[in-house]
């Protein structure tokens, strides 16, 4: 059986879509039918998130932490209850492709480390974007490492220790804890996760702060800033 964790705190504008992305690579003919469970980890959550999981048939644990690397966790011990042997990884603002399970489980590792792109930059300048798509190098034997993109056999992660209750950087950690216990580890540049680049973070310096972080790198470097959605449109 392979697992699909998902940490939310307060996402119902942007869960189903989430879900319903990885209903589809649950559904990818690659699998063979195989099982796939999906755990959303509602920490702290007081908007729909819940209710739109029931909605869409997925299990669910609840965490009071305010902490992604816990959250995390906490859906994995969930997965390795159920006897997943993979466990994926992503974020309820992401949308994972159709073969994204698919190309994880017969990536040849114990480990996929991918890449994620941002499809709707809203009012980010498009120097930023060049900017990301410089420093993200979507090709095999990148070095990035992302929560949204990423998945592992269940022994390997268990050798590790499992996520560690950090509110940032838990996938950082992880994944060398798992290079230390000899994990092998593929770093490929499919598939892509699609995530968000909104501005408003759910992680202190996660993703969205690396965003932010880039553009005030832009501005200081001089660049001249025109929003991305006035090039695409104008």
């Amino acid at each position: 059986m392979i697992a699909v964790i998902v940490p939310a705190h307060n996402e119902a504008p942007v869960i189903a879509r989430c879900l319903a992305s990885v209903r589809l690579a649950a559904a990818h003919p690659g699998l063979r039918g195989e099982a796939v469970l999906t755990v959303v980890a509602l920490d702290d959550c007081s908007d729909d998130t819940a209710s739109i999981c029931a909605d869409q048939g997925v299990a669910t644990v609840v965490v009071d932490a305010r902490c992604v690397g816990a959250a995390r966790a906490a859906a994995a011990t969930v997965a390795l209850s159920h006897g997943a042997r993979w466990i994926a990884s992503t974020d309820a603002d992401s949308v994972v492709p159709a073969d994204w399970l698919w190309q994880q489980t017969r990536c040849g590792a114990d480990v996929f480390c991918g890449v994620v792109d941002v499809v709707d930059w809203l009012d980010y300048p498009d120097a930023v974007r060049r900017a990301f798509a410089r420093r993200e190098l979507a090709r095999d034997g990148h070095a990035h490492i992302h929560g949204a993109n990423l998945g592992m056999r269940a022994t390997a992660y268990t050798a590790a220790g499992g996520f560690a209750p950090l509110r940032t950087g838990e996938d950082v950690a992880l994944i060398h804890m798992l290079g230390n216990t000899g994990a092998t580890i593929a770093w490929l540049a499919r598939p892509v996760v699609a995530t968000s680049a909104r501005r408003v973070s759910k992680a202190p310096q996660g993703f969205s702060g690396f965003l932010r972080a880039l553009e005030r790198e832009v501005r200081e470097a001089g660049a001249v800033l025109v929003p991305t959605k006035a090039l695409r449109h104008g």
